[in-house]
Order: C-alpha cells, then structure tokens, then sequence
C-alpha cells in the first residue's frame, strides 16, 4: 500500500528521534491524540515496512533508553536554537520602491496581462502607460529615498520550509496550524527549556534540592542578561576536544 503524504512525514519525523508521539504531532496529527495516533501507526503495514527499509531492520527499531544527559541535551537544543531558522519577519521594498520615477512596479507577468487588457479594451487610440516598468521583486530591501514608504518597505512574516531545519531549530519547531488567517507557527517555550536547565544544574539554588520558589523570575530578562546566562551554561555542553581521549562531560 502507497503511504499518504502525511504518513510519509511521519515516518521521516519517527526516524529522527524513535518518538512515536512527537512524530504524530510534528506530521499534523491532533497533539490530543497524538500518543494513540503513533502507537497506531507503527503497527500499519505499510508504515512499519517503510521504517524498516530505511532502518535496514526487519522490525522498527525501539526506541532508545532515556537518559538524563540525552533528556538535557534536547533542552539544550531547544534553549539555544535561533528561532529566525523558523520564521521570520521581514520588511521589503513597497510596490513603488524601485520602479522608474518611484512609480508603480509591475512583475513581467502583471504588466504583460494589463498591456493587453489595454489593448482588448478598444483604447487602442490611448498609449498604455506602463508606470514603472517591469521587474518588480517582493525580496528586495526598500529604496531609502522612496516618496510612498519613505524606506519603511513593507513587513511580511515568512514560516521557512521545515523540511530543511538544523537540529536545534527541529528541537524548537513544534508544528503548524492552519487559521482563517493563514498559518500559526509553532515553537516550543525557549526560557521555560533554558531554566529547567539551569535548574538542573544547580544554578538557581543556595542548597538543597532545588524547588519552584528558588526559580527566578525571567519574565523580564533583558538580553544581556541571557546572552551571560547563556554564555555560562554553553561550556558544560560543549564536545571533547577531536583526539583529547577524554570521556568525563556531558554529549
């Protein structure tokens, strides 16, 4: 049986980290329902011969033990990832920015169709104004000197193709929904990852087990202020140095 293009983007999204439940989430199944979903799926025919073709199993592989390290490293990933790898917000050139005399700025497609409903609509005697010319292109940087936008350009959110991500920003990435408004990306909470962190190592804590009311506020962490928080924690995640032979630090 032929897998659906959804079924496919859970088998992709199963291999990267054997999680059956954040496969079904990040593929566009319900989150409420999503454990039941991938239990599901793995026990498809289709689904299962697909992991195991690309695993060069004969069954899917189980998933792996989790360990404390592996659990930190993920939050690491999470905590540190840069979030315009997944969405961003741009401001480019206005309609008039770059056109002949800052006059309206067709593509080549738009000017061609208006050229010729001029013609089809017996003006024949009239020129077609073509304003400003063909050439129109929505990625460039606003013209500072522009007499409509004055070099304020226009702003546009972009969600990038997640197909392509780092695995940090796929650690960050916790899907899509699709509104009446267009499409609501998804992240999972950047601070709430760096303070379990943090937590976990002790950091927020004068003795003791570490408890919710040693926590810090963070809501109004400036950005200095995280980037030296971040700053502290990177060391203890960063690899051995390549032929050092040491095995003590965290993956």
């Amino acid at each position: 049986m032929k897998l659906t293009p959804r079924q496919q983007r859970f088998v992709q999204e199963y291999l990267v980290d054997r999680s059956p439940s954040g496969a079904a989430v990040r593929a566009g199944y319900s989150t409420h329902s999503a454990r039941k979903i991938g239990e599901q799926n793995l026990k498809k025919p289709p689904i299962a011969a697909a992991i195991a073709a690309a695993t060069g199993c004969a069954k899917p592989p189980e998933r792996p033990a989790l360990t404390p390290d592996a659990v930190l490293q993920r939050l690491w990933l999470i905590a540190t990832a840069d979030p315009n790898e997944i969405i961003e917000h741009r401001r480019t050139c206005c309609r008039y920015c770059h056109g002949d005399g800052h006059r309206y700025h067709w593509t080549q497609s738009e000017l061609d169709a208006a050229r010729a409903a001029h013609a089809e609509g017996n003006k024949a005697d009239e020129p077609f104004d073509p304003l400003g010319g063909p050439g129109y292109d929505p990625r460039r940087p606003p013209a500072p000197k522009c007499p409509e936008c004055f070099g304020d350009g226009v702003g546009a959110v972009y969600v990038k193709d997640t197909r392509r991500l780092s695995p940090g920003a796929r650690a960050l990435w916790a899907g899509v929904k699709q509104t009446k408004d267009g499409v609501e990306a998804r992240l999972n909470d950047q601070q709430a990852a760096l303070v379990t962190v943090a937590r976990h190592l002790g950091m927020f804590t004068d003795a003791g087990a570490a408890k919710d009311t040693d926590l810090p506020d963070l809501s109004g962490i400036t950005a200095d202020e995280l980037d030296r928080l971040l700053a502290a924690l990177r060391p203890l995640f960063a690899p051995p140095p390549v032929g050092g032979g040491g095995t003590g630090g965290r993956p």
